[in-house]
């Protein structure tokens, strides 16, 4: 029984510290880039984009499906940055426990 008392304490501290670990998270940025610079997208930890810049020397005509690869390319590379940094925090986070490899978190 102390046991099981023992293991509830964690379970909730566990609980306390992924909360807090999403809060976190949620107010992280990460910035992705295409096109050597030209184009730069910044996304929050919950993948909303919060800015987009590009390079005047892309609007011209001929070039919008450049431009459109760019963007998602951008988007993406911004988007695989915040994945990264969320592993990360969660290994750190749970570390130790017997989580089965390649199980994703409820976040």
């Amino acid at each position: 029984m102390k046991d099981l008392l023992g293991l509830m304490g964690k379970a909730k501290e566990m609980q306390a510290k992924f909360q807090a670990m999403q809060d976190e998270i949620a107010t992280l940025e990460a910035s992705g880039q295409a096109g050597g610079g030209l184009v730069s997208v910044t996304l929050t930890g919950k993948f909303e984009m919060k800015s987009l810049k590009i390079d005047p020397s892309l609007f011209k005509e001929d070039d919008v499906e450049i431009l459109e690869d760019l963007l998602l390319a951008a988007h993406n590379d911004a988007k695989n940055k915040v994945e990264q940094i969320m592993q990360e925090k969660t290994k750190a986070l749970t570390a130790g426990l017997p989580i089965p490899p390649g199980m994703k978190l409820p976040f």
